[in-house]
């Protein structure tokens, strides 16, 4: 980048600093949104895959991204564990309640001794959940301040004792005894879902085929077709994503024209004295084009190290994951130039375009 170019920024610092800043913010949320979006996801993913019983059995609608029910009857577990082909089968309730962190949050109901076994989910410390006010948590849980013996505020206010903690991390960060949650939810003997492990993993096709038929109305299926993605779970959120890329590019293009524009009615006199001297209009385009780039580069450096401060800082407050995804980095990247060099050619044209004599009168 030539000298020129990098004078004429420092001579406005401010001026610069905030075109910066504008293109930093729409980079920042790119960041952000995308990050978070996957980051959720992708650990969503991770925990859905620590589980190792192969077919779900619940009812329709029991199982949603942002809620559940309880309305699957205990009762199915001895009839399921009848079918020919079923292993074990293990009653969970699962709840989600509004939260402080994210707006909601979850916990389990399990038969430790069933559900561990099942998933092969191992205590690292502690002990197996047994009374009412306790609970165990995973890694990820324990390490945002909650050890062993330290309380956890459940339902809004409730305390539970952490019990132990368990490996690897599967379903529900935090999982209280069955009857526990049974009982908080005022629904004995019910269950949202059901892990059923089959004796043969190749035949569970098969199997989910016996149980339905042995039990029509219900819905049973691979645990791996059931975690689908954040991003196809919420509808809309993928048109939310590229609408979000759609206006940091408006958002960042606006700011370098505004930028450009003001500083080519600043400057009128200067390309008034770069033409007499037989500047083409080629060579002052290039001018404000490489000025608007360099302005966009250092946008993207900023907006990128906002974005990573902002992801640790949610991670560090709420736990939610925040992924730096190099496709979307690709993304916004290309966004901030792409805009700056767009949002600059207008300005760049119209100073070409200028009369040097009226250029030089210019006050």
């Amino acid at each position: 980048m030539d000298s020129l170019v990098v004078s004429n920024i420092r001579q406005r610092p401010l001026r610069s600093a905030i075109s910066i800043l504008g293109v930093a913010l729409g980079v920042t949320l790119v960041m952000l949104f995308t990050g978070l979006a996957h980051g959720m996801s992708d650990d969503l993913q991770k925990r859905s895959s620590n589980v190792t019983a192969e077919l779900i059995f619940t009812r329709p609608g029991s199982i949603q991204l942002t809620g559940s029910s309880a309305n699957v009857s205990t009762k199915y577990v001895p009839l399921l564990q009848q079918i020919d082909g079923v292993e074990s089968v293990s009653p969970v309730i699962r709840h989600v309640y509004p939260s402080g962190s994210f707006g909601v949050d979850q916990v389990e109901g399990v038969e430790w001794d069933g559900f561990s076994k099942m998933n092969n989910i191992r205590l690292i410390q502690g002990h197996a959940p047994n009374g009412p006010d306790e609970v165990v948590i995973d890694e990820t849980k324990a390490s945002r301040k909650h050890p062993v013996g330290s309380t956890l505020k459940i339902f809004g206010d409730k305390l539970y004792r952490v019990a132990g903690i368990y490996a690897p991390e599967s379903g529900a960060r935090v999982k209280m005894t069955l009857g526990a949650l049974q009982d908080e939810l005022e629904a004995p003997n019910k269950c949202t879902f059901m892990f059923v492990k089959v004796k043969n993993p190749s035949e569970q096709l098969a199997v989910a085929k016996r149980i339905n038929e042995a039990l029509p109305g219900n819905k049973i299926q691979p645990t791996r077709e059931l975690f689908a993605t954040i991003e196809n779970s919420i509808p809309g959120l993928a048109v939310f994503l590229r609408l979000l890329v759609v206006l940091a590019a408006i958002v960042s293009a606006l700011v370098i024209m505004l930028a450009m524009h003001t500083t080519i009615t600043e400057r009128t006199r200067e390309i008034g004295i770069l033409k007499a001297m037989g500047a083409s209009r080629a060579y002052i385009i290039g001018e404000i084009e490489r000025e608007a780039l360099l302005i966009s580069f250092l946008g993207l450096v900023v907006g990128f190290a906002l974005a990573g401060i902002a992801g640790f800082g949610i991670h560090k407050a709420t736990g939610l994951i925040f992924e730096f995804g190099g496709r979307w980095a690709l993304t916004a990247a290309a966004i901030g130039l792409l805009g700056g060099a767009l949002g600059a050619l207008y300005p760049a044209a119209r100073a070409a375009n200028l009369d040097p004599v009226n250029a030089l009168a210019y006050e």
